[in-house]
């Protein structure tokens, strides 16, 4: 969603009509995930995609109807089908593609569903959409998210409040997904906040790792006491700087979504971070430095309390071993292994 809304407001801004296609389910080798979208204008304009291509053209002319007649429809690409062969997707592969018109969104004041939603995104909030696929109700929406009211467009209160039960349980899933509720098929999104990097150390390296972690969709936040080096000017590609001592950077900050990464080769600020990350629910901490200096740290974090399970979970050195050996180079791996641990590749 967040890679199509700026098209889809730009458009609107000129007077374009625009149709949203989402991928709300695949089986096999399907070329994109779930939710992947791809919006469409009454102009014949593009933005995303739910297919890596083989299916963009049935896809376009069905956001064209949908925009001529004002209605959803539900379409199942697979190999079995006629239409699969003539789009491409004879790779075994199925995909379910919900196309439909897109109301008018007002990004700063709107408290419509859509609009509410889209406000979220852009504020990196966490929200989960709802989209019923079938039945009567087929492309009602329902918006749930923690900290404000229920958005929804829904007439049938009976639905509306089965959805609203299963909200807190998607949200902690964090998992796209059709779920059948009180009869219907429902695509569930769930949009947590974007993934993000904590980076301890105002360092040449995190210059670099800045810009490839906002290529790949995560946050990145500075943490550096030294305000001569943590400065916007140095920066200003990160979408946070904060001047603190580490230990006290990190209160409030750690949870499932976050990488913490310790850079600058210091015990006396690094330290004071691990004995504060490892312990926590993050779900990357790495710390630069040789395998001599990782020995001598795991002694001094030991010593300072840490369990045996909590320094097991340092990357240490950091990154992948790609023979790194420029800042740009060490910043890749450490990117590389952040992702793989994200997609469950490594511990």
């Amino acid at each position: 969603m967040r890679d199509v809304i700026d098209a889809v407001l730009r458009w609107q801004e000129r007077g374009e009509r625009v149709a949203m296609a989402t991928v709300v389910r695949t089986l096999g080798s399907s070329p994109r995930g779930l939710a992947a979208k791809m919006a469409v204008t009454d102009q014949g304009n593009i933005a995303g995609s739910v297919s890596g291509g083989c299916i963009e053209g049935a896809v376009y002319d069905a956001c064209q109807h949908a925009l001529k007649t004002g209605t959803a429809a539900l379409l199942h690409f697979g190999v079995a089908d006629e239409q699969a062969w003539e789009v491409g997707l004879a790779c075994g592969g199925t995909i379910d593609v919900f196309v439909a018109p897109l109301p008018r969104i007002d990004a700063l004041h709107g408290t419509d569903c859509t609009s509410t939603v889209v406000q979220r995104l852009v504020a990196q909030q966490p929200v989960v959409l709802a989209t019923v696929l079938t039945g009567p109700a087929t492309g009602q929406q329902l918006m749930v998210a923690p900290d404000v009211d229920a958005r929804s467009d829904m007439a049938d209160g009976a639905l509306r409040d089965a959805i609203m039960t299963h909200a807190g349980a998607m949200l902690a899933d964090g998992a796209h997904g059709v779920r059948a509720i009180e009869g219907v098929d429902v695509f569930v999104e769930v949009y947590p906040p974007p993934p993000t990097i904590i980076m301890i150390g105002a360092v040449h390296i995190s210059l670099e790792l800045t810009a490839y972690a906002a290529q790949l969709g995560f946050r990145t936040v500075v943490v550096d006491a030294r305000a001569a080096f943590a400065t916007a000017e140095r920066f200003g590609h990160a979408d946070e700087l904060v001047h603190a001592w580490p230990d006290e950077a990190l209160v409030g900050r750690l949870h499932r979504n976050v990488a913490v990464v310790v850079l600058t080769h210091d015990p006396k600020l690094d330290d004071p971070a691990l004995l504060v990350a490892l312990p926590s629910d993050v779900r990357y901490v790495g710390a630069l430095g040789s395998r001599k200096t990782h020995a001598e740290r795991i002694e001094r974090l030991s010593a300072a309390g840490l369990t045996v399970a909590d320094v097991a979970r340092l990357h240490a050195p950091i990154g992948l071993d790609i023979g790194g050996r420029t800042p740009a180079e060490i910043a890749l791996s450490i990117m590389a292994q952040i992702v793989a641990v994200w997609n469950g590749k490594a511990e």
